[in-house]
């Protein structure tokens, strides 16, 4: 499977933005999927995930501001940015939860401007 982050962007503090990822594979039978953020000097976190039943979970710093999808009928997650900070600055990508190495892309670059 291939995965393609897409949809950053320059945005103002609180300011919003949607991203995607899309599959070149079918994600259905992937349990978790995920998007996680890498910030300069930082290591990768994750910061959303979603179950194939749509059980979702969010890191504390995104809780209430970021909503994570999934259409597995599009083989796409979605995660919609509402209410950006400086602080969620970062290079964002998808993959499974937990990650698998080989699914890594290129990622999408996300900055917010204070």
């Amino acid at each position: 499977v291939q995965l393609q982050a897409s949809g950053g962007g320059l945005v103002q503090a609180g300011g919003s933005l949607r991203l995607s990822c899309a599959a070149s594979g079918s994600i259905f039978s992937i349990n978790a999927m995920g998007w996680y953020r890498q910030a300069p000097g930082k290591q990768r976190e994750l910061v959303a995930a979603v179950t194939s039943g749509g059980r979702r979970n969010y890191a504390d710093s995104v809780k209430g501001r970021f909503t994570i999808s999934r259409d597995n009928a599009k083989n796409t997650v979605y995660l919609q940015m509402n209410s950006l900070k400086p602080e969620d600055t970062a290079v964002y990508y998808c993959n499974s939860d937990p990650p698998r190495s080989p699914w890594w892309g290129q990622g999408t670059q996300v900055t917010v401007s204070s």
